[in-house]
């Protein structure tokens, strides 16, 4: 894993915001909320969805969304 990667192409930038979507519907909050979660109060999207995107979008939603949020968890990062 590769820390501080940034979104390279068009898929990469999907994917993030799938992510960001997903995870705001399971925990019912706005997605700009989950965006400053994962930009701000953290550097989720940049040291772990972009680096893992070939492993992680082959994954379910279900899948996707849990990790993240076990993640967070991980990390201390609230909504």
């Amino acid at each position: 894993m590769l820390a501080g990667e940034k979104i390279k192409n068009s898929n990469e930038l999907e994917f993030a915001v799938f992510c960001i979507e997903n995870v705001a519907a399971k925990l019912n909050v706005n997605a700009e909320r989950v965006y400053q979660a994962f930009t701000e109060k953290s550097d989720i999207l940049n040291s772990y969805i972009v680096p893992e995107y070939e492993i992680l979008h082959t994954q379910s939603r279900e899948y996707i969304v849990n990790d993240l949020l076990e993640v967070m968890k991980e990390r201390g990062v609230e909504v």
